[in-house]
């Protein structure tokens, strides 16, 4: 018996990805950070997050977890003031624009987005 079996563990478990996106992984890491720094309780986030996956339009299947996990925590930044709807909309887009822009199998900087804005630019001072 593996070990991961001894734990309870179902075959091939670990074998899966936790995350199917980069993206899933960084909310998550994201979300333990802020916690970490103090920003929100667990019990505060297991609120919004239970909030957003119970809304009518989540998916039975939960395909769309992560989606509501990130609008949980956007959802926190706005309430705790460290950022609201359109600053988060702004930062998206810019970093979209820099993706597009940037060569294949290069990173991807903000600094590439082609239209820099002033409201990130502010952003970018913490204002």
């Amino acid at each position: 018996m593996s070990r991961h079996e001894a734990a309870g563990l179902p075959p091939g478990f670990l074998d899966e990805p936790v995350f199917a996106e980069p993206w899933q992984a960084e909310a998550f890491a994201m979300t333990v950070a802020l916690h970490d720094k103090g920003l929100f309780s667990w019990s505060e986030w297991a609120d919004a997050l239970s909030a957003a996956v119970k809304k009518p339009d989540a998916a039975a299947d939960g395909h769309d977890y992560y989606e509501h996990w990130l609008a949980a925590l956007e959802k926190l930044l706005a309430a705790k003031g460290v950022a609201g709807k359109s600053d988060v909309d702004t930062l998206a887009a810019a970093w979209e624009r820099a993706a597009h822009a940037t060569p294949h199998g290069k990173p991807i900087l903000l600094e590439n987005d082609p239209r820099p804005t002033e409201g990130r630019a502010q952003l970018g001072r913490g204002s």
